[in-house]
């Protein structure tokens, strides 16, 4: 890692990450095609740049992603912290569920392992709630996975402060994954208040507004080949009142000799030192990108003005579809 780039704590783990780490479900079709050697030249590109966090799940491509994953860091898994996620599940219908059952938690974290090509997942995260099982049960599958070495640090995804609080008693949990951009803040930041609490970082996926905040998306046909075009942030009206609220970050990023990304990133990252981001990209010019928000210092003042013009509950259009919503903030 080069010794310039600056590093963040997990929580009360011994992991230490640079605080802007790489969310690889880009590589496996999400936003449009990628070749599986495209995704490890990503891969590699970001760990030649000194990026040491990796964050993939078993239903990125159900199961490719995690594979792919395993090709690209033979070699090089050495000093990097890997983390994946369980939990959701194909249905027959073949639709998204759910599974947190204690003996569905050992065969996903055996299933991933395999795949990863590795002996030990850093950072193992519950994806999504299964309110059919107690939170109790599955964070004690985990934790029997923490004792038997498979696993050196839990985390949940989208769980709510109530739901949190239940986790830890059971096993001290290493970080939180949750959306968190200046998009969307408002679940965000009430989870904040309890994880800082609690002693758990925070990992914010999608904190580009899934390149919303890039402002590189101008209409609808920009997302028209992939899943963003079911997201509501992305349709009819709700697109261009978004796309209107990007003028404030470019005028920021043109003072600060930036790009509209790295100001939204910088933003994130300004929130506090148990923050991480992990933006995704299938892209070797934007891991580049990316990386270089750390070089962007907003001061105080900065950051509060680009509150004020994203204020929470700002955006336009929920997170994710209808159905969708159901699952997360649980």
């Amino acid at each position: 890692m080069p010794a310039s780039l600056p590093v963040r704590r997990l929580g009360a783990s011994a992991l230490k990450v640079v605080p802007v780490g790489l969310g690889c479900m880009s590589l496996s079709g999400i936003y449009g095609s990628v070749t599986d050697d495209d995704g490890v030249r990503v891969v590699h590109a970001a760990l030649d740049a000194g990026i040491n966090f990796m964050d993939s799940a078993d239903m990125y491509g159900w199961g490719h992603n995690e594979t792919l994953l395993g090709r690209a860091l033979q070699g090089r898994r050495s000093g990097m912290i890997l983390a994946t996620k369980f939990g959701q599940v194909k249905t027959e219908s073949g639709g998204n569920g759910v599974d947190g059952r204690p003996e569905y938690v050992v065969a996903a974290c055996e299933a991933s392992l395999k795949r990863l090509a590795t002996d030990v997942i850093d950072l193992y995260y519950m994806h999504r709630m299964d309110p059919k099982v107690p939170i109790e049960d599955t964070v004690g599958a985990m934790a029997r996975l923490v004792e038997q070495g498979k696993v050196r640090a839990l985390g949940l995804s989208e769980a709510n402060p109530a739901t949190i609080r239940r986790a830890h008693k059971v096993h001290p949990l290493t970080a939180l994954q949750t959306e968190y951009s200046l998009l969307y803040r408002e679940e965000a930041e009430e989870t904040l208040a309890t994880t800082r609490e609690l002693g758990i970082a925070f990992v914010a996926y999608a904190p580009l507004g899934r390149s919303l905040l890039t402002g590189t998306v101008k209409d609808a046909a920009d997302v028209a080949n992939d899943r963003r075009r079911d997201h509501p942030r992305f349709q009819a009206e709700n697109l261009e009142r978004n796309r209107r609220l990007v003028a404030a970050l470019a005028g920021m990023a043109a003072r600060k000799g930036a790009t509209p990304g790295q100001v939204a990133l910088a933003w994130v990252l300004a929130q506090g030192d148990d923050v991480t981001v992990i933006p995704g990209t299938k892209s070797v010019t934007r891991v580049a990108e990316n990386l270089g928000a750390l070089e962007v210092a907003l001061s105080a003042a900065e950051v509060a003005e680009l509150s004020a013009a994203f204020p929470k509950g700002v955006a336009a259009g929920t997170r994710y579809p209808a159905g969708q919503m159901k699952s997360v903030f649980i």
